[in-house]
């Protein structure tokens, strides 16, 4: 437990110093003119191909536009485990299933027009996979 609890604040550890590092203008860089926006697209799934392949798509969109792309950035995953007696009825010897289900979770980070994610983020997304998009003006 002791290095999951670890793995955690690294993940959240790199996930901070990658938002900071994201967003700092450099020095002698010309200010763009185009309102631009910092734009987090959060992905999740229980399939990790499909969670995987939509991440690649937006990831070759965003780059063929010459846009600042941060990720994918992959947090931990959520394990839901039930266990449940095999007999409906409780009776007979005392045996258990266990059921688990993974949720893989990944973050996208943009800087870049909310015109330009319009155009990114319509591609043709795999079942399965959630997409939440959330802009916040820099």
């Amino acid at each position: 437990k002791q290095w999951y609890q670890r793995r955690v604040a690294i993940t959240a550890g790199i996930t901070n110093n990658l938002r900071m590092a994201a967003y700092k203008p450099e020095k002698g860089m010309p200010v763009d003119e185009v309102a631009s926006h910092r734009i987090r697209i959060t992905l999740t799934s229980r399939n990790l191909k499909s969670l995987e392949k939509v991440c690649t798509d937006l990831i070759h969109g965003a780059k063929a536009k010459d846009l600042d792309v941060v990720g994918p950035v992959r947090l931990p995953n959520k394990n839901l485990k039930i266990t449940t007696r095999k007999t409906p009825c409780g009776e007979g010897s005392k045996t258990w299933d266990k059921f688990e289900m993974k949720i893989h979770k990944r973050v996208i980070d943009l800087k870049s027009p909310s015109e330009t994610v319009k155009q990114i983020t319509s591609i043709s997304i795999e079942p399965g996979v959630e997409v939440e998009v959330t802009i916040a003006d820099s």
